[in-house]
Protein backbone atom coordinates (compact mmCIF):
# COMPACT_ATOMS: atom_id res chain seq x y z
CA UNK A 1 0.00 0.00 0.00
CA UNK A 2 1.43 3.50 -0.48
CA UNK A 3 0.82 6.33 1.46
CA UNK A 4 -1.19 9.40 1.09
CA UNK A 5 0.48 11.69 -1.54
CA UNK A 6 2.43 9.41 -3.39
CA UNK A 7 1.81 9.72 -6.98
CA UNK A 8 1.78 6.50 -9.28
CA UNK A 9 -0.22 4.47 -12.11
CA UNK A 10 -3.73 3.85 -10.68
CA UNK A 11 -3.30 -0.06 -12.69
CA UNK A 12 -0.89 -2.22 -14.19
CA UNK A 13 -2.88 -5.55 -14.46
CA UNK A 14 -0.46 -8.75 -15.15
CA UNK A 15 -3.12 -11.53 -16.32
CA UNK A 16 -0.09 -13.77 -16.68
CA UNK A 17 3.19 -14.89 -14.87
CA UNK A 18 6.89 -14.57 -17.00
CA UNK A 19 9.16 -16.34 -15.09
CA UNK A 20 12.81 -14.67 -14.93
CA UNK A 21 15.65 -15.48 -12.84
CA UNK A 22 15.75 -15.09 -9.56
CA UNK A 23 18.50 -12.36 -8.35
CA UNK A 24 17.01 -11.20 -5.35
CA UNK A 25 19.30 -12.55 -2.29
CA UNK A 26 19.39 -11.41 1.95
CA UNK A 27 22.02 -13.60 2.57
CA UNK A 28 25.08 -10.76 2.33
CA UNK A 29 25.77 -8.12 5.05
CA UNK A 30 29.05 -5.97 4.96
CA UNK A 31 30.07 -3.39 7.68
CA UNK A 32 27.19 -0.61 8.29
CA UNK A 33 24.72 0.12 6.39
CA UNK A 34 21.81 2.90 7.32
CA UNK A 35 19.81 2.74 4.33
CA UNK A 36 16.44 1.59 3.51
CA UNK A 37 16.10 1.56 -0.48
CA UNK A 38 13.04 -0.52 -1.74
CA UNK A 39 15.34 -3.49 -2.12
CA UNK A 40 15.82 -3.40 1.77
CA UNK A 41 12.40 -3.34 1.94
CA UNK A 42 12.03 -6.30 -0.10
CA UNK A 43 14.53 -7.72 2.19
CA UNK A 44 12.75 -7.42 5.36
CA UNK A 45 9.27 -8.49 4.02
CA UNK A 46 10.91 -11.82 2.75
CA UNK A 47 12.32 -11.97 5.76
CA UNK A 48 9.15 -11.59 8.07
CA UNK A 49 7.63 -14.76 5.96
CA UNK A 50 10.40 -16.60 6.25
CA UNK A 51 10.91 -16.11 9.88
CA UNK A 52 6.67 -15.97 11.01
CA UNK A 53 5.60 -18.70 8.37
CA UNK A 54 4.60 -21.08 11.09
CA UNK A 55 2.64 -18.15 12.56
CA UNK A 56 0.80 -16.83 8.97
CA UNK A 57 -0.01 -20.55 8.36
CA UNK A 58 -1.65 -20.86 11.89
CA UNK A 59 -3.81 -17.90 10.79
CA UNK A 60 -4.84 -19.30 7.32
CA UNK A 61 -5.98 -22.35 9.18
CA UNK A 62 -7.66 -20.88 11.83
CA UNK A 63 -10.25 -19.01 8.96
CA UNK A 64 -14.07 -19.83 9.82
CA UNK A 65 -14.76 -20.82 5.86
CA UNK A 66 -18.04 -22.07 4.79
CA UNK A 67 -16.58 -23.79 1.79
CA UNK A 68 -12.76 -23.56 0.33
CA UNK A 69 -12.53 -20.35 -2.05
CA UNK A 70 -11.96 -20.23 -5.16
CA UNK A 71 -11.10 -16.50 -5.88
CA UNK A 72 -8.88 -14.74 -3.31
CA UNK A 73 -7.77 -11.60 -3.20
CA UNK A 74 -4.70 -10.10 -1.03
CA UNK A 75 -4.76 -6.48 -0.55
CA UNK A 76 -1.52 -5.05 -0.23
CA UNK A 77 0.59 -8.05 -0.93
CA UNK A 78 3.92 -6.58 -0.55
CA UNK A 79 6.10 -9.58 -1.74
CA UNK A 80 3.71 -12.31 -0.90
CA UNK A 81 3.92 -13.65 2.76
CA UNK A 82 0.12 -13.81 3.04
CA UNK A 83 -0.32 -14.66 -0.99
CA UNK A 84 1.83 -17.89 -0.80
CA UNK A 85 0.74 -19.15 2.62
CA UNK A 86 -3.21 -19.07 0.99
CA UNK A 87 -2.23 -20.63 -2.09
CA UNK A 88 -0.71 -23.55 0.31
CA UNK A 89 -3.65 -23.63 2.56
CA UNK A 90 -6.23 -23.38 -0.32
CA UNK A 91 -4.76 -25.83 -3.21
CA UNK A 92 -7.71 -25.21 -5.62
CA UNK A 93 -7.96 -21.49 -5.20
CA UNK A 94 -6.55 -18.40 -7.12
CA UNK A 95 -4.78 -15.35 -5.71
CA UNK A 96 -5.20 -11.88 -7.18
CA UNK A 97 -2.02 -10.25 -5.45
CA UNK A 98 -2.65 -6.34 -5.45
CA UNK A 99 0.00 -3.75 -4.18
CA UNK A 100 1.03 -0.19 -5.08
CA UNK A 101 4.67 -1.17 -5.44
CA UNK A 102 5.99 -2.54 -8.71
CA UNK A 103 9.38 -4.02 -7.07
CA UNK A 104 7.00 -5.49 -4.43
CA UNK A 105 4.90 -7.38 -7.52
CA UNK A 106 7.89 -8.19 -9.85
CA UNK A 107 9.29 -10.02 -6.53
CA UNK A 108 5.88 -12.02 -6.01
CA UNK A 109 6.40 -12.84 -9.61
CA UNK A 110 10.02 -14.12 -9.19
CA UNK A 111 8.86 -16.56 -6.52
CA UNK A 112 5.74 -17.66 -7.81
CA UNK A 113 7.63 -18.76 -10.83
CA UNK A 114 10.80 -20.55 -8.55
CA UNK A 115 7.33 -22.30 -6.39
CA UNK A 116 6.06 -23.32 -9.79
CA UNK A 117 2.54 -21.07 -9.13
CA UNK A 118 2.69 -19.03 -12.17
CA UNK A 119 -0.44 -20.30 -13.17
CA UNK A 120 -1.86 -19.61 -9.90
CA UNK A 121 -1.31 -16.08 -9.19
CA UNK A 122 -2.50 -12.46 -10.89
CA UNK A 123 -0.62 -9.13 -10.02
CA UNK A 124 -2.34 -6.25 -10.15
CA UNK A 125 -0.68 -2.41 -9.66
CA UNK A 126 -2.78 -0.39 -7.88
CA UNK A 127 -3.24 2.73 -5.58
CA UNK A 128 -6.15 2.07 -3.58
CA UNK A 129 -6.53 5.01 -2.18
CA UNK A 130 -7.32 6.00 -5.52
CA UNK A 131 -10.83 7.28 -7.03
CA UNK A 132 -11.12 3.71 -8.59
CA UNK A 133 -9.92 0.26 -8.26
CA UNK A 134 -9.67 -2.25 -10.55
CA UNK A 135 -11.58 -4.94 -11.20
CA UNK A 136 -10.91 -7.86 -8.92
CA UNK A 137 -13.81 -9.96 -9.85
CA UNK A 138 -15.89 -11.66 -7.09
CA UNK A 139 -14.03 -12.51 -4.28
CA UNK A 140 -14.80 -15.45 -1.76
CA UNK A 141 -11.99 -14.38 0.72
CA UNK A 142 -10.36 -11.40 0.82
CA UNK A 143 -6.95 -10.88 2.93
CA UNK A 144 -4.96 -7.77 3.93
CA UNK A 145 -2.42 -8.38 6.38
CA UNK A 146 -0.63 -5.33 7.81
CA UNK A 147 -1.67 -3.45 5.43
CA UNK A 148 -4.89 -0.97 5.96
CA UNK A 149 -3.21 0.76 8.09
CA UNK A 150 -1.00 2.75 5.27
CA UNK A 151 -3.94 3.77 3.52
CA UNK A 152 -5.38 7.19 4.13
CA UNK A 153 -8.91 6.62 4.18
CA UNK A 154 -9.19 2.91 5.55
CA UNK A 155 -12.55 3.34 6.34
CA UNK A 156 -13.42 3.71 2.51
CA UNK A 157 -11.35 0.88 1.87
CA UNK A 158 -13.21 -1.73 4.02
CA UNK A 159 -16.69 -0.43 2.18
CA UNK A 160 -14.96 -0.90 -0.95
CA UNK A 161 -14.29 -4.52 -0.27
CA UNK A 162 -17.96 -5.07 0.94
CA UNK A 163 -18.94 -3.82 -1.96
CA UNK A 164 -16.48 -6.06 -4.23
CA UNK A 165 -17.47 -9.27 -2.12
CA UNK A 166 -20.76 -11.65 -3.10
CA UNK A 167 -22.59 -12.36 -0.04
CA UNK A 168 -21.35 -14.77 2.55
CA UNK A 169 -17.47 -14.04 1.54
CA UNK A 170 -14.78 -13.70 4.23
CA UNK A 171 -12.80 -10.54 4.84
CA UNK A 172 -9.43 -11.64 7.18
CA UNK A 173 -7.67 -8.54 8.52
CA UNK A 174 -4.73 -9.15 10.10
CA UNK A 175 -3.09 -6.10 12.04
CA UNK A 176 0.78 -6.04 13.83
CA UNK A 177 0.66 -4.66 17.49
CA UNK A 178 4.53 -3.12 16.95
CA UNK A 179 7.23 -4.39 14.79
CA UNK A 180 8.91 -7.49 16.60
CA UNK A 181 11.59 -6.89 19.51
CA UNK A 182 14.57 -8.77 18.87
CA UNK A 183 16.38 -8.55 22.40
CA UNK A 184 16.06 -9.64 25.65
CA UNK A 185 14.55 -7.12 27.72
CA UNK A 186 17.03 -4.46 29.65
CA UNK A 187 19.88 -5.53 26.89
CA UNK A 188 22.17 -4.86 24.93
CA UNK A 189 24.69 -4.89 27.99
CA UNK A 190 26.27 -1.28 27.33
CA UNK A 191 22.96 0.60 26.80
CA UNK A 192 20.01 -1.44 28.46
CA UNK A 193 16.60 -0.73 26.96
CA UNK A 194 17.59 0.70 23.98
CA UNK A 195 15.54 -1.23 21.74
CA UNK A 196 12.39 0.09 23.87
CA UNK A 197 13.77 3.58 23.34
CA UNK A 198 14.17 3.24 20.09
CA UNK A 199 10.31 1.85 19.41
CA UNK A 200 9.35 4.93 21.47
CA UNK A 201 11.17 7.29 18.94
CA UNK A 202 9.59 5.21 16.11
CA UNK A 203 6.21 5.44 17.72
CA UNK A 204 5.99 9.51 18.10
CA UNK A 205 7.36 10.15 15.10
CA UNK A 206 4.51 7.72 13.07
CA UNK A 207 1.64 9.26 15.45
CA UNK A 208 0.47 11.70 12.74
CA UNK A 209 0.63 9.75 9.09
CA UNK A 210 -0.02 6.35 10.45
CA UNK A 211 -2.61 6.83 13.17
CA UNK A 212 -4.72 2.90 12.15
CA UNK A 213 -1.52 1.43 13.20
CA UNK A 214 -2.33 -1.32 15.90
CA UNK A 215 -6.08 -0.39 15.76
CA UNK A 216 -8.80 -2.39 16.69
CA UNK A 217 -10.60 -3.27 13.16
CA UNK A 218 -13.81 -4.84 14.95
CA UNK A 219 -15.67 -1.51 15.20
CA UNK A 220 -14.76 -0.60 12.12
CA UNK A 221 -15.85 -3.50 10.13
CA UNK A 222 -18.94 -3.42 11.68
CA UNK A 223 -19.78 0.31 10.95
CA UNK A 224 -18.53 -0.84 7.23
CA UNK A 225 -21.43 -3.59 7.31
CA UNK A 226 -19.95 -6.92 8.10
CA UNK A 227 -20.31 -9.44 10.53
CA UNK A 228 -17.13 -9.74 12.89
CA UNK A 229 -17.11 -13.95 13.64
CA UNK A 230 -13.79 -14.16 14.99
CA UNK A 231 -11.52 -12.44 16.32
CA UNK A 232 -7.57 -14.00 17.22
CA UNK A 233 -4.75 -12.90 18.70
CA UNK A 234 -1.14 -14.48 17.41
CA UNK A 235 1.75 -14.46 20.13
CA UNK A 236 5.20 -15.23 18.18
CA UNK A 237 8.06 -15.54 20.75
CA UNK A 238 10.85 -17.47 18.20
CA UNK A 239 14.41 -18.01 19.87
CA UNK A 240 16.94 -17.55 17.34
CA UNK A 241 18.52 -20.93 17.62
CA UNK A 242 15.75 -22.08 15.99
CA UNK A 243 15.97 -20.40 13.16
CA UNK A 244 19.02 -19.51 11.21
CA UNK A 245 16.73 -16.60 9.38
CA UNK A 246 16.36 -14.39 12.95
CA UNK A 247 19.76 -12.30 12.64
CA UNK A 248 19.23 -11.35 9.35
CA UNK A 249 15.31 -10.36 10.21
CA UNK A 250 16.88 -8.34 13.58
CA UNK A 251 19.48 -6.94 11.24
CA UNK A 252 17.47 -5.54 8.43
CA UNK A 253 14.57 -4.57 11.04
CA UNK A 254 17.04 -2.91 13.00
CA UNK A 255 18.69 -1.09 10.15
CA UNK A 256 14.79 -0.28 9.15
CA UNK A 257 14.72 1.41 12.66
CA UNK A 258 17.37 3.21 12.75
CA UNK A 259 16.78 4.82 9.23
CA UNK A 260 13.74 6.54 10.56
CA UNK A 261 14.43 7.84 13.55
CA UNK A 262 18.21 8.56 13.96
CA UNK A 263 17.58 12.19 14.10
CA UNK A 264 15.07 11.49 17.47
CA UNK A 265 18.08 9.23 19.34
CA UNK A 266 20.17 9.98 22.00
CA UNK A 267 23.57 10.10 20.55
CA UNK A 268 24.58 7.63 23.39
CA UNK A 269 21.72 5.14 21.95
CA UNK A 270 22.34 5.81 18.47
CA UNK A 271 25.91 4.77 18.87
CA UNK A 272 24.95 1.54 20.73
CA UNK A 273 22.59 0.65 17.94
CA UNK A 274 25.39 1.85 15.45
CA UNK A 275 27.51 -0.60 17.25
CA UNK A 276 24.93 -3.54 17.50
CA UNK A 277 24.29 -2.48 13.19
CA UNK A 278 28.36 -2.99 12.03
CA UNK A 279 28.53 -6.77 11.08
CA UNK A 280 32.07 -6.04 11.18
CA UNK A 281 32.29 -5.42 15.35
CA UNK A 282 32.20 -7.50 17.83
CA UNK A 283 29.13 -6.00 19.17
CA UNK A 284 27.29 -6.92 16.25
CA UNK A 285 23.42 -8.42 16.08
CA UNK A 286 24.80 -11.08 14.13
CA UNK A 287 27.15 -12.43 17.00
CA UNK A 288 24.46 -12.61 19.73
CA UNK A 289 23.34 -15.98 21.01
CA UNK A 290 20.25 -14.19 22.82
CA UNK A 291 18.91 -13.15 19.61
CA UNK A 292 14.88 -13.80 19.71
CA UNK A 293 11.56 -12.06 17.83
CA UNK A 294 8.56 -11.37 19.89
CA UNK A 295 5.91 -9.89 18.36
CA UNK A 296 1.85 -10.33 18.47
CA UNK A 297 -0.34 -10.37 15.33
CA UNK A 298 -4.32 -10.02 15.64
CA UNK A 299 -6.40 -11.60 13.11
CA UNK A 300 -10.18 -10.73 12.55
CA UNK A 301 -12.63 -12.98 10.38
CA UNK A 302 -15.19 -10.61 9.12
CA UNK A 303 -18.72 -12.09 6.85
CA UNK A 304 -20.21 -10.15 4.26
CA UNK A 305 -23.73 -10.80 4.84
CA UNK A 306 -26.50 -10.27 2.76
Amino acid sequence: MRKQGTAMPLLHDRPSLTCMPLKHSHDAHHGLDHSLDDGGLIEILDLDAAVLAEHIADITQWLPLDAQPRLIVDLGCGTGAGTFALLERFPDAHVIAVDSSTSHLQRLRSKACEHGEETRVRTVHADLDGPHWPDLGIPDLVWASASLHHMADPERALRMVHHLMAPGGLFAVVELADFPRFLPENKPEDRPGLEERCHAAGDRLRAGHMPHRGADWGPILTAAGFTVEGKRTITVNIEGTRNRSVGAYALSGLQRIRHGIADALDPEDLAALDRLLDTNNDHSILRRSDLLVRTERTVWAARRTA
